[in-house]
């Protein structure tokens, strides 16, 4: 059990609806908001219980620099990988095997975390005013979605957050965008064009960090505990973990995959808007499990 106690948390799943083991977790089904509390984490082999996920250790291998060295969201491509930069919002397609800039897209997004590739647009996610720099004229202050032309750089729409809240992670799959919700504590699937909310998944941790692909399920970063999880479509239910290292491998925010493969990134800025130096901030990494 040394890695379910380096994580500190033992995620299972025995039968929909989900249940999370872990030290005052709380699962939250965000439609109902129904809150149930959880199960405490069981030391003797009772806690190997039927269906339980393994937590699979992860490899990471640095790839190149973001441009900027604030990198919080990113979008997989076959043209390249985008990259959004958390301070002064610009998003930049970079080659994927060099790194190099193929495209800079200036953006009216702020406090950049999280943003998509489709139907022919980016999509920033804003979480909240800016960080790090000086406010544009009239700059909003709340969380939204920014829709940007890639081709002329212009503003085509901006949409308040399902819940009126912040936005970590934003996709863009199955003709619709997925969207963290923090007041709801969910993962919302709504319109694109309406912004109707068609589903809701829930969020079973803290801080949830890049969203992914992966049907059945859809891959969530949570950043606080150094975890990804595969959540079911469907009812969000655990499909398969990994976990990074905390205090060793880069911290989590930014987060797709490509072909199979998990990239991420670590934006260099901690909780509360504070940058902060390390060995791994400000790049782009590949992982491996």
């Amino acid at each position: 059990m040394g890695e379910l106690d380096r994580t500190n948390h033992i995620l299972a799943t025995i039968r929909p609806p989900t249940l999370v083991y872990g030290a005052r977790l709380k699962y939250n089904f965000c439609h109902a908001m129904l809150r149930r509390h959880l199960l405490p984490v069981l030391a003797s082999s009772a806690a190997a219980a039927t269906g339980r996920v393994p937590i699979r250790r992860a490899k990471v291998t640095r790839l190149f620099p973001s441009p900027e060295g604030h990198p919080n969201a990113l979008e997989a491509t076959p043209e390249g990988l985008w990259v959004g930069e958390q301070v002064s919002d610009t998003a930049y397609l970079l080659d994927w095997k060099t790194g190099k800039v193929l495209k800079k897209v200036p953006t009216e997004s702020s406090n950049t975390s999280g943003m998509a590739y489709g139907g022919g647009y980016l999509w920033m996610g804003a979480n909240g005013g800016p960080l790090g720099r000086f406010p544009r004229s009239d700059e909003p202050r709340h969380g939204r979605i920014v829709k940007v032309d890639p081709e002329e750089g212009r503003t085509v729409g901006v949409y308040r957050i399902p819940d009126e809240g912040g936005v970590h992670g934003v996709l863009y799959a199955d003709n619709a965008l997925w969207i963290t919700c923090f007041k709801w504590n969910c993962i919302a699937k709504v319109d694109p064009d309406t912004f109707q909310v068609l589903h809701k998944i829930p969020l079973h941790l803290s801080r949830p960090h890049g969203l992914a692909w992966d049907p059945p399920g859809i891959w969530v970063g949570y950043s606080n505990d150094h975890l990804f999880l595969k959540q079911d479509l469907k009812d969000g239910r655990i499909l398969d973990i990994i976990s990074v290292k905390k205090g060793v491998d880069p911290d989590p925010h930014g987060m797709d995959m490509y072909q199979g493969t998990m990239y991420y990134c670590d934006a260099g800025i901690v909780p509360g808007g504070t940058p902060v130096k390390t060995a791994h901030s400000g790049y782009i990494y590949r992982v491996d499990a």
